[in-house]
């Protein structure tokens, strides 16, 4: 289930982040966070598996015809086993009317999860 990113997830969304090749350092950490706090139409959420853990995070901006999927990023031990997919399921949902595109390092998933889905 995704849970939209407040403070109190601050650590453990750093720490999921920090899974992403190019955001590896505290300090750009720390401004990616921001980046997506600053504007209303930029969002993370976070997922949580069936033990209650959170094991993956995923970023998006919002226009009004596009959701751009910035960052997705899952812990080693939840990687292929389809969290990815089921955060795209529920951004699907979140977000019924708008068109899903993915940044040059998300859109090979978002094709698949596409095509997995019939979009």
């Amino acid at each position: 289930m995704l849970y939209k990113y407040k403070n109190d997830y601050e650590k453990i969304t750093m720490g999921l982040l920090s899974f992403i090749p190019d955001l590896k350092e505290f300090s750009r950490l720390k401004a990616e966070i921001k980046w997506y706090s600053d504007d209303d139409d930029r969002c993370l959420f976070l997922w949580k598996n069936d033990t209650g853990d959170f094991v993956g995070v995923i970023g998006v901006e919002a226009t009004e015809n596009v959701l751009m999927i910035r960052h997705i990023a899952v812990t080693p031990a939840e990687r292929n086993e389809g969290v990815s997919f089921e955060m795209l399921s529920d951004l699907a949902i979140l977000y019924p009317k708008i068109k899903m595109m993915g940044s040059i390092e998300t859109a090979g998933l978002i094709a698949k999860w596409e095509q997995r889905n019939g979009k």
